[in-house]
């Protein structure tokens, strides 16, 4: 039982480390797009970032349920628990992340979100690196 509740608290960290990639990597853009930093224009980091709430963002139009969501809910009815684990970490990791509401909402703001972000692909465009910067 322990077994499948250190997992479901895993699964918890997991998905809240998603969910800051996902908001710090747009504040780390736009910061870094006023500022000037090359890194923000990495293609991989820009990519990956799009890709992440893309994803979450068809999954909300296809009323597709988070995975690590389910996977978390099945953890901790193989543990015994509740839905809500009640370890500290887990605990402010759930409270951080899962918010209650109506679906139709977070499926608009997850959309909106993945629009900015495609907005910040075009007024700061990730940049391929050319042969004489890398020498």
């Amino acid at each position: 039982m322990i077994k499948y509740r250190m997992l479901a608290d895993t699964v918890v960290i997991v998905h809240a480390a998603f969910v800051g990639f996902v908001v710090l990597g747009f504040a780390a853009i736009l910061i870094g797009a006023a500022l000037n930093w090359s890194w923000i224009r990495n293609p991989w980091f820009r990519g990956i970032h799009l890709a992440a709430i893309g994803v979450v963002a068809l999954m909300a139009i296809a009323g597709i349920v988070c995975p690590l969501t389910t996977l978390e809910d099945y953890l901790r009815e193989k543990a015994g628990e509740a839905r809500y684990p009640g370890d500290f970490i887990a605990y402010w990791a759930h409270r951080l992340i899962f918010f209650r509401g109506p679906p139709w909402f977070f499926t608009i703001c997850y959309v909106v979100f993945a629009m900015m972000v495609i907005g910040l692909m075009v007024l700061a465009p990730p940049r391929l690196r050319s042969r004489r910067e890398e020498s």
